[in-house]
C-alpha cells in the first residue's frame, strides 16, 4: 500500500475541526497532490461532491518515539517471560503476602533482548507493518522509529547491511503512514564495556562504521532518514561528535535517550565526572534539531542546558510509568525553552490521546495542582511539534500548504458523548482514546475509514500472527 498522494483534487467537509486553538464547525478542506490547498470556515453543510467527516477532525498525530519490536512485549512480565532472563537472588524475593518480586527497567531489558534475538528482516517487516497499522487506527500519521536492531544475531551483517531498516521503511509504506527512520548508533554495553552477546547485532563497531552504513540508507516519499545516539552509555564519549556531525551534515533530526534511569546518571558521573546532559553538550549533540527522549532525572543545570540550546524533549508517559522510570520535569523544560513532543516508545499502549493526557495528569499527581498545559498545547505536542521533531515541519496542522494528514474522532461514543463541540480540544485530550478514531487520512488518502484499516483489514490478526512468529 505505497503512500502516494491523491491524483485528483478532493474536497472534505469537516463537521467540527480543531484549527490549532479552537474548534470551528462546518469547515471545508480542499486537497490536491497530497497537500491542503484551502481551508474555508462557515460551511454548515457538505458542498456538492465533498466527502463528509463527521465528528471532530484534528491534524494527523505524530508518534515521536517508537521501538516497533517492543510491541511483542505488551502484556508480559519478567517473571513468566520464558526468555532466559537471569534468576533473582534471594534478596530480591518477594516478602510473604506481597506477591511476585519487583521488576525494574533492567530486568525488563533482558526480556526485550530475548525478543530482539529472534527477529529477521521478514519477521520484523510483518511485525512493524501490523504495529504501524495499529498506529494508523489510533490516528497516528507519522512515526519516529528509533532503530538499532541492525544486524543478524552475533553481529553478522546481512547481504544488505540496512535490511532491517529497509524492512521498517517498507512496513510503514504498506501500513500507509509516514516514517522518520532514526538510525541509531549503539556501540557499547556501557562506558567502555564491549557489547554483550545480545547487543552485538546492534553495533557497527565504531561511529565511523555506523555513519558509513547509515549513509547508504535512502528516504522515500513517505520516509526520511534521521540519526540517533542510543544513550551516553552506548556510544563512547569520543564518538558522540561523529554522530552529531553526520546529522548536521544532512540537516537531519538527531534523537537520544537521556537520563531515563538514575543508574545511568550515576555511571556517567563515575566515568566522566559529569551528567549525561553535560557530556552531550560538551560534544556538540544538543541543539534545535536534537530531541532528548525521556529526560526524566535531570539537574537544574541539565534543564538549563537543554532549554538554552532549544533541544526538544520527547516525553513517553505510558512507557515511563510502565517501566517505573519516574516523572520527568516537563513543565520546567518547556519553561526553559525545550519544545515537547510525545511518543509511545515501548507500546504498552498506542494512544497519543493517553500520552497527552498522562503528561498533564502525571504533573497533577506530582504537584497536586491542575492546569499545567492547555488542551491546545497538548494537542500541539501530539501533532505539529512531534512532526517537527521528526523533520516534517510541513505536517501537523490544518492549514493551506500543509500535508493533508487528518484524524477524525467520534463524538458519539460512551467516552466522548456529551461535551459541546466548542470543547472539542478538551474532549480529545481528556475524554477520547484511540478507540474513538473513526478516520485517518495521509496525504489525502484514506488509510482508516470508519474504523477499518484500508490496507490491513484485520489488524488484530496481523498483530497476533506477527507476535506469535516472533515469540514462538
Amino acid at each position: 500500500m505505497p503512500l502516494t498522494p491523491q491524483a485528483t483534487p478532493t474536497t472534505y467537509w469537516l463537521e467540527h475541526a480543531w484549527l490549532g486553538a479552537h474548534v470551528e464547525s462546518g469547515v471545508t478542506v480542499e486537497v490536491a497532490d497530497g497537500r491542503i490547498t484551502a481551508v474555508r470556515t462557515g460551511t454548515p453543510a457538505p458542498p456538492p461532491g465533498a466527502e463528509a467527516l463527521y465528528g471532530l477532525t484534528l491534524p494527523g498525530m505524530s508518534n515521536t518515539h517508537s521501538h516497533a519490536f517492543h510491541r511483542a512485549l505488551r502484556g508480559t512480565v519478567q517473571a513468566d517471560s520464558g526468555t532466559g532472563a537471569p534468576p533473582r537472588s534471594r534478596s530480591q524475593a518477594p516478602a510473604e503476602g506481597m506477591g511476585r518480586a519487583p521488576d525494574s527497567f533492567w530486568t525488563w531489558r533482558e526480556v526485550m533482548y530475548g525478543i530482539a534475538d529472534k527477529l529477521t528482516p521478514d519477521s520484523y517487516y510483518a511485525l512493524a507493518r501490523a504495529v504501524y497499522a495499529e498506529m494508523a487506527l489510533a490516528g497516528i500519521t507519522c512515526v519516529g522509529e528509533f532503530h538499532y536492531l541492525h544486524h543478524a544475531p552475533g553481529g553478522t551483517r546481512y547481504d544488505d547491511p540496512n535490511a532491517m531498516g529497509q524492512a521498517l521503511i517498507a512496513a510503514a509504506a504498506d501500513a500507509g503512514i509516514r516514517i522518520t527512520l532514526l538510525d541509531t548508533a549503539y556501540l557499547s554495553a556501557g562506558f567502555g564495556d564491549p557489547p554483550n552477546r545480545h547487543q552485538l547485532r546492534f553495533s557497527d563497531g565504531t561511529a565511523d562504521a555506523w555513519a558509513e552504513r547509515a549513509d547508504a540508507l535512502k528516504g522515500a516519499e513517505h520516509a526520511r532518514i534521521g540519526a540517533a545516539i542510543h544513550s551516553v552509555r552506548a556510544v563512547p564519549a569520543g564518538q558522540l561528535g561523529t554522530v552529531a556531525a553526520w546529522a548536521r551534515r544532512r540537516q537531519a533530526p538527531l534523537h537520544v535517550h537521556l537520563s531515563e534511569q538514575t543508574a545511568e546518571n550515576d555511571a556517567c558521573r563515575a566515568a566522566h565526572g559529569r551528567t549525561p546532559t553535560q557530556l552531550l553538550s560538551e560534544h556538540g549533540v544538543l541543539g534545535p534539531r536534537t530531541t532528548a527522549v525521556h529526560a526524566t532525572h535531570l539537574t537544574d543545570e541539565d534543564i538549563a542546558l537543554l532549554g538554552g540550546s532549544t533541544t526538544g524533549v520527547c516525553m513517553c508517559p505510558t512507557t515511563e510509568r510502565d517501566l517505573a522510570d519516574g516523572i520527568g520535569p516537563a513543565v520546567r523544560l518547556q519553561e526553559q525553552g525545550s519544545v515537547l513532543s510525545l511518543g509511545s516508545d515501548s507500546h504498552a499502549v498506542i494512544d497519543l490521546f493517553e500520552e497527552a493526557r498522562a503528561m498533564e495528569l502525571n504533573e497533577r499527581l506530582r504537584t497536586r495542582t491542575r492546569g499545567h498545559w492547555t488542551a491546545a498545547a497538548l494537542l500541539r505536542a501530539a501533532s505539529a511539534d512531534g512532526h517537527a521533531a521528526l523533520g516534517w515541519d510541513d505536517a501537523g496542522t490544518l492549514a493551506p500548504g500543509a500535508l493533508a494528514d487528518l484524524t477524525t474522532i467520534r463524538l458519539d461514543s460512551v467516552r466522548t458523548a456529551g461535551p459541546l463541540p466548542r470543547l472539542g480540544g478538551e474532549t480529545a485530550v481528556f475524554a477520547a482514546t484511540a478507540a474513538d478514531v473513526r478516520h485517518t487520512l495521509v496525504g489525502g488518502r484514506w488509510i482508516v475509514r470508519d474504523g477499518t484499516h484500508t490496507g490491513v483489514p484485520d489488524v488484530p490478526t496481523a498483530l497476533a500472527d506477527a507476535i506469535a512468529a516472533v515469540r514462538g
